[in-house]
């Protein structure tokens, strides 16, 4: 079955893969929030600044290939773009082998960035795809119900690899500490990076037996909808003005920055957490499930999400709260200390669990036979996840500003932004 219009109601077999696909993402992104500190402690690195080149590699990987990605749709169709896009990211975690074995920060960058080089290519395929199963109105639902698939596995994870990788990491800190003998150094580290192997291993199994399910299955095409026209005497007229290039349509790029500013929020609530728990003293053994905090909160609002839009909220008045929500719990970690301040961080977890929701069918909308060139656009937003850190750390780090207010210098201009594109930004240039 292929169709050229948005569905009146959502088709499941799709949703269904949808919502896998969601959790795949989850699990690799999320992973980041446990190897930030398990690189830093195995490589010896010596600053926070250089663990978040982790999130960097992932992220920045969305902007260089999300183009590409939408080229490669268009040439080998989506079911073969999802096939291929969970190959590559199979190979991107057989790459932590020889890195673990080489002790090479270098080669565990390189196999970060080609698991975001695969996921920018799923991500590409899937976000629209998800938009325009159904009615476009409830999209930020169904992407919700996807995104309780993508932050269950991020909830997961952090509890799955936090005993896997940093299992007595306390302990293993002090060893490495008081060791002065440079071999039985290195062999403490060669057995903690030998943790790596099992589970990388097993992704990349179920990264490729899941593209060989995908293969073999009947996955409709949903093919975007053309430019809108309607019969007048018997003669088609198009409704609006035919636009000839995807640069006339100004939402599109605003939303794009939006996507920006969502994603460098969700990373700095989400993988910066355990970071920011450490400088207020927070117990190791809760710092260590900071993240799962963190997305058991955006899972309560996906919940919300599901209940609400567009039955009792639109997406953008959902936006609206949830920006405005941002703002505040920012101040008030940044004006507050100790559990107070820590807890207000997870909470943003809530505050951001309906942006993305939101910010991408809005972003998308009315693009036609644009659409899959507007939604990698969309996805090449998703570098913000690659800046915010770095940025977080040199402010912290290098211009020694105080970490609460490093946190409050990056991700209130991000929550203002997002309060403009829900109010304004998403009407540039429509006729809403």
């Amino acid at each position: 079955m292929t169709s050229t219009q948005p569905q009146n109601r959502t088709a499941l077999l799709p949703m269904v893969i949808c919502c896998a696909l969601f959790f795949i993402f989850g699990f690799v992104t999320w992973a980041n929030g446990t190897l930030i500190p398990f690189l830093k402690l195995a490589l010896n690195l010596e600053t926070d600044l250089q663990a978040f080149f982790v999130t960097f590699a992932s992220y920045i990987a969305y902007f260089f290939l999300a183009l590409p990605s939408s080229w490669i749709l268009n040439k080998i169709g989506f079911k073969n773009g999802l096939v291929l896009g969970m190959v590559v990211l199979g190979v991107g975690s057989l790459v932590f082998i020889p890195a673990a074995d080489n002790r090479s920060f270098g080669l565990f960058l390189t196999g970060i960035f080609i698991q975001g080089s695969a996921m920018a290519l799923l991500q590409t395929a899937v976000n629209p795809y998800l938009s325009i199963i159904g009615p476009i109105d409830s999209a930020a639902a169904r992407i919700s119900i996807a995104g309780l698939c993508n932050k269950g596995a991020g909830v997961l994870v952090p509890i799955i690899f936090g005993i896997l990788f940093l299992k007595n990491a306390e302990e293993t800190t002090a060893k490495i500490n008081a060791t002065t003998d440079i071999n039985a150094k290195n062999a403490i580290l060669d057995e903690l990076l030998q943790r790596v192997h099992t589970p990388y291993i097993a992704l990349a199994v179920i990264f490729v037996l899941f593209a060989i399910f995908i293969k073999f299955i009947n996955l409709p095409e949903v093919k975007e909808e053309e430019d809108v026209v309607e019969e007048v005497g018997g003669l088609k007229e198009v409704k609006t003005a035919v636009k000839t290039s995807v640069f006339q349509y100004p939402h599109l790029f605003l939303g794009a920055f939006a996507i920006f500013c969502c994603v460098a929020a969700e990373v700095m609530a989400g993988d910066g957490i355990a970071t920011y728990g450490r400088e207020l003293n927070i117990a190791p053994n809760l710092v260590r499930f900071s993240t799962s905090f963190t997305l058991i909160c955006m899972l309560v609002g996906y919940v919300v999400g599901i209940i609400t839009i567009p039955k009792f909220v639109s997406q953008q008045m959902a936006l609206r709260i949830c920006a405005v929500s941002g703002v505040t719990l920012t101040i008030i970690s940044a004006f507050t200390a100790g559990y107070v301040s820590y807890y207000s961080v997870a909470l943003l977890g809530l505050a951001n669990s309906l942006m993305w929701p939101a910010i991408f069918p809005l972003g998308i909308r009315g693009l036609g036979k644009f659409t899959k060139t507007g939604s990698a656009i969309m996805i090449m937003g998703i570098a913000g996840g690659a800046l915010v850190l770095p940025i977080y750390g040199f402010l912290k780090d290098t211009l020694q500003i105080d970490f609460q207010h490093a946190f409050l210098y990056t991700m209130l201009p991000a929550y203002l932004y997002i309060i403009f594109f829900a109010i304004k930004g998403h009407k540039a240039g429509t006729n809403v």
